[in-house]
């Protein structure tokens, strides 16, 4: 990465969508805390309550959060068998759809089928598409990025999250981390991003939210802020009014995580670097 280049900051909820104690949460931390993004799961059993918030704040910029493991599809489960299991809902097992997605053409077509689906839901819900993510990274399948590049650019897609973080900041941020190597997404995230850049979308620098996945506490946000590296950085949480809803992911800290995007102390410090969605810096030079 070049020296001197400006920092830039963006603050992104996951999971807009999944339940209103969620949607809650995206708009009390946006209103009286740092987040500037969210990303909308279009068959989230919340979704119309999330769009009617997203409307009321025009400030927030809201991308699509592409779920295509433990969830629901968009298509009816009929139209893409291959890729749920019998109660209608998506496979939980990764590595193997991951295998079936890259060998089997009919689940190819259906990934593509279903990929569409959720980008024309988003585009039916009116608001400005500010960048795609993909529910647990999925799209470091080179499949599920190449179904990205291609269905986006139908939609007028320009950003896209690569989930790649450095260590250097995290340790800066909790010394005495302990922080294993990126061994799954790390070599996968650098291939990701350069398919992105070469299909002229803008990504973030770099990604802060993997390693602290529902722990991003007050402390460790605290923490990345006074260490931002140069260019583009994203952090992204998953901020809940309360730990206990439907489709609650056990273990994640929900209510502190929106705690921490409150904070007064977050707050102050976030005032010192410029703060945007994807959007907002997708004109910025950032490699």
């Amino acid at each position: 990465m070049s020296q001197g280049l400006p920092k830039g900051l963006i603050v992104t909820a996951d999971d807009f969508g999944l339940a209103e104690p969620v949607n809650e949460a995206v708009e009390i931390a946006h209103t009286k805390g740092v987040l500037t993004c969210a990303s909308l799961m279009v068959a989230g059993r919340a979704v119309a309550d999330a769009v009617k918030r997203a409307r009321r704040l025009p400030n927030l910029r809201v991308g699509l959060h592409l779920v295509l493991v433990e969830g629901r599809p968009v298509l009816p489960p009929g139209v893409v068998p291959d890729l749920v299991t019998p109660n209608g809902r998506f496979r939980t097992d990764m590595a193997r759809a991951g295998v079936d997605i890259f060998f089997k053409a009919q689940v190819r077509r259906q990934l593509m089928a279903e990929v569409s689906a959720q980008f024309e839901a988003y585009a039916a819900t009116g608001l400005a598409l500010d960048h795609a993510t993909a529910h647990k990274h999925f799209h470091l399948h080179p499949t599920i990025a190449g179904a990205i590049i291609e269905v986006g650019r139908r939609f007028g897609l320009k950003a896209a999250r690569v989930p790649s973080e450095p260590r250097g900041p995290l340790i800066a941020a909790e010394p005495g981390a302990k922080l294993g190597p990126a061994i799954v997404t790390g070599p996968w995230a650098g291939l990701v991003g350069k398919r992105f850049a070469a299909a002229g979308l803008f990504t973030p620098t770099q990604v802060f939210g993997l390693r602290w996945s529902g722990a991003m506490t007050e402390g460790r946000l605290l923490g990345l802020l006074k260490n931002l590296p140069e260019g583009v950085s994203e952090i992204y949480l998953h901020p809940a009014t309360s730990d206990d809803f439907e489709d609650a992911a056990p273990g994640y800290r929900y209510a502190e995580e929106l705690a921490g995007l409150c904070a007064p102390e977050v707050v102050r410090a976030a005032r010192n670097v410029r703060r945007g969605g994807f959007s907002d810096f997708a004109g910025v030079e950032h490699h």
